[in-house]
């Protein structure tokens, strides 16, 4: 099995990298979804977050209200602090479940949007990071995800700097481009992981970080 860790920064595209991936024929772990089901109407996780963050944050039919609680985190580091203590262990632990249940000779991508913010690059056998420049991901939000420009602009303060997520990149696609050179690419870093998978030797991940750009 080769563990893949998928991130990038928030409108960068990640989620239509790692679609790509699964027609390749990758397993995708998202963590987002994840973390969706996790705090779902009656389970332990959103209790606990309704017990840290009171019931406004809750919807009328007793579902998470994501944008009022993502209003309350995203601009204040320690209520963000609570609520990842919250929810980033259930998350893990359904995520080893998931992965336990893979094939031996799978590709499996796990889609991490905060990889990089929680040092989890040496988890994985090859690290995969979508990156775009910041305006980029700023119109993304703004026109496609219909979110104001100061909310926006929080949520991507709230994650690693672009830098960051770079340095750790082992495999860096650049979403910056149409969509058939992103797919072109993306069959690329396919042919790329598949080499690796059918390798120990080309599993073992530079010292310096980044293997492949």
């Amino acid at each position: 099995m080769l563990k893949v860790g998928l991130t990038g920064g928030i409108g960068a595209g990640k989620s239509e990298v790692s679609r790509l991936l699964v027609e390749h024929g990758a397993v995708l772990i998202d963590a987002d979804r994840i973390a969706r089901e996790v705090v779902a109407p009656g389970t332990p996780g959103l209790a606990a977050v309704v017990d840290a963050f009171g019931p406004d944050v809750l919807t009328a039919d007793g579902g998470l209200d994501r944008p009022r609680l993502g209003s309350i985190v995203f601009a204040d580091p320690e209520k963000l602090a609570v609520l990842n203590a919250i929810v980033h262990p259930l998350v893990r632990d359904r995520s080893e479940r998931l992965e336990s249940a893979a094939d031996e000779d799978a590709v499996v991508v796990h889609d991490v949007p905060l990889l990089t913010e929680n040092g989890l690059a040496p988890l994985y056998d090859v690290v995969i990071v979508v990156d775009t420049a910041p305006g980029t991901q700023l119109d993304r939000l703004v026109r496609l995800r219909g979110m104001t420009e100061e909310d926006a602009r929080a949520r991507m303060a709230a994650q690693a700097t672009r830098e960051r997520r770079r340095e750790i990149a082992d495999i860096l696609i650049d979403n910056d481009v149409p969509l058939d050179e992103l797919r072109a690419r993306v069959a690329e870093v396919w042919d790329d992981l598949e080499r690796r998978a059918g390798g120990g030797a080309d599993r073992e991940r530079g010292e310096g970080g980044r293997a492949a750009e």
